[in-house]
Parts: C-alpha cells; structure tokens; sequence
C-alpha cells in the first residue's frame, strides 16, 4: 500500500459557535410556570417545569434557590446547631463555587459589595451542551401586583463591555435592566449607573455553568426604585423556607417572559486529501492479479482505473487514525487529479 504525507498547508482549523434554542420543546421563550406539590428535601430548592409536572412531557427547566450568609430564611436542619440550614449551604456551595474562596461574599457593586443573600436561577443541565447564550437572556420579574409599573426587564451587559471579567465559574457578566445584552437608561436617579440600583446591579450572569445569581437586595426595592418589592423572609422555619423560593416563582410566573439560548463551539479541523494525476491509479486489490502473478484484466495495464470510496488517514507508523467516506466513488486514472476536503469535528 502506498502512502502519501501531508502538508502543513493541507490542515486548517475552524471554530464555529452554534446557537439553539433553550427550552423544552424548542421554545425561544417560556411563558408558562409550573412547580411540581412534591418539595424538595429540606426545601432546598424549588424545580420550574413548562407545563404541569403531572404530564408525561413534563421537564425540569430551572430550579430556584434563596440562599442567606447566615442561614436565616429557613428551618435549622437541628434546632440544636444554630444557623445550619439550607440557606447557608447553598450561600456557602454557590460562594466557593463562583468565588472560589468561602470567606468572600458576593459582589454586586455601589450599594452591596458583600450580599448576605443571593437567589439563583440554576438552569437544568440537560437544556444546554456547553453554555448559555450571552445577550439572549431577557428575564421579565413583576411585583404583587402585576401592574406595568412594578414590572422589571432584566437582561445581561454583555454587550456594554469591552473587557470580558472571569470568576472560578468561567465568564461573569453583570445583570441589568434592559434587553438582550444591553442596559437601558436609569429611571431611578441621575447618580446611578444606567441599568442599575441603589444596592446595585440585578445579578450575575454566569453562562458558563448555567447559573444566574438575582440580588435579592435589589428586587425588594420600590417600583420607583428599579425593584419590585420582593418580600424575604427572614424567619427560621420551613414555612420561610418555601415562601422565598415561591415568592421568586411567582414573581416570573406573572411576568410570562423568560427567554435564553444555549452556545456551543465546535471546533473542526479539515485536511485537504490532493490526489496528483500520477497517484494510485492502479488498485491494490489482491484479487486483481492472477495466480500466474498476470492481470485478470488485461486493459487495465495500458489503461489503468481505480474508483476512490475512502480516504484513510494514518500517522507517521502508518497506523490507521481516522476513515472517510466518499458519498459516492470517484472515478481516478492518469487524466484526473482530485482533492477531498475531510472535516473532523471534535
């Protein structure tokens, strides 16, 4: 067999983002809320569905969680250890994760640079491949009320900054109000930045392991604020356990817009398979050549033919890698050069 060595100019490699939809169904928005009557254990957490968790279709497509520095907003897991409770677990799993450093709280700048409380949107693993989309993230939270008024758009700046900001969790973009990547002019005062509160940015938006952080400190802000008067509970019972997380639920439940893409970056590599006129015209086929060591086909010595089917590709000790298939034979002899394009995807 014989083999032909590749050039550095046969190898290019191609990185292409691909973008999808989010949520079951292929939906580009939810609009409708569903949580299931079974609680989680301890009320941990409360899991979203896009219709009723009672229909065989129905999928996880969130979970929200409140999580508090010091426990408070839930049940002690033992009234006998004072602040343990699952408050303080998902404060403290969502600080190191993000954070990387269990005594650094969260940031959300001029107004709360050290949150005592998050909420997190955890979004289910299975909606995404590698990531969210960046600036397709467009959450709409209202108040009690429901009115217009007590209504918030929230988005990520992605496309207000020029300098990407990295945590332990990969990219962090700060949530905002405003549509699809970018912040809209402040209604609440001349000295906060556009998009902003008095206790800072909305959020964090964390693309990268499907996670976005609300600021509690600013959704329990007045309308005319830029909140929508969230109530936390600060009790330490169960009842305030299931009451922030439901009180979130509900505020996006009223809301009916929620809409996010997944990202994914496939990375191809192609190589540029050039067949001379003067390559493998004659077949290797053992069946070709007869007992007597002649040709069974005698036109074939004057007048050689092949027909290419696939394309081996082998490393240097000639141990075969790869194989690619021809959609259909591609005819060779010495009047006929040829050059396959093989695309690796990985």
């Amino acid at each position: 067999m014989s083999y032909v060595s590749f050039n550095s100019s046969d190898f290019v490699v191609s990185a292409d983002s691909i973008t999808s939809t989010l949520w079951s169904g292929d939906v580009p928005i939810l609009n409708q809320f569903f949580t299931s009557s079974v609680s989680s254990s301890f009320n941990f957490f409360l899991n979203v569905y896009q219709t009723s968790s009672l229909r065989s279709d129905a999928e996880v497509q969130f979970a929200i969680a409140y999580g508090e520095v010091e426990g408070s907003g839930s049940a002690p897991f033992n009234v006998l250890v004072t602040g343990s409770s699952p408050t303080k677990v998902t404060y403290g799993q969502y600080r190191t994760l993000i954070n990387g450093d269990e005594n650094t709280n969260f940031n959300f700048g001029a107004g709360n640079i050290d949150s005592r409380d998050i909420y997190v949107l955890n979004v289910e693993r299975a909606r995404y491949r590698e990531s969210l989309f960046p600036a397709t993230f467009n959450l709409v939270l209202s108040g009690s009320d429901g009115t217009s008024v007590s209504r918030i758009q929230l988005t990520d700046n992605s496309k207000d900054v020029t300098t990407l900001t990295y945590t332990d969790a990969g990219r962090v973009f700060d949530i905002v109000s405003g549509t699809n990547g970018s912040a809209v002019a402040s209604s609440v005062t001349e000295s906060v930045t556009a998009g902003y509160t008095p206790s800072g940015s909305y959020g964090q938006f964390l693309p990268d392991i499907g996670v976005i952080l609300l600021n509690p400190r600013a959704l329990s802000l007045s309308a005319s604020q830029g909140g929508i008067g969230l109530t936390i509970n600060d009790d330490a019972t169960t009842t305030a356990g299931i009451a922030n997380n439901s009180t979130l639920f509900e505020s996006i439940q009223l809301a009916q817009t929620f809409s996010l893409n997944s990202e994914e970056t496939i990375t191809s590599d192609y190589i540029f398979v050039r067949v001379g006129n003067q390559d493998f015209n004659y077949s290797t086929n053992p069946s070709m050549i007869s007992g007597s060591g002649e040709f069974v086909y005698s036109s074939l010595i004057n007048n050689p033919q092949t027909f290419i089917t696939t394309v081996g590709l082998y490393n240097d000790t000639n141990e075969l890698l790869s194989v690619a298939k021809l959609s259909k034979p591609l005819v060779k002899d010495f009047t006929k050069e040829a050059l396959i394009r093989v695309k690796l995807d990985f």
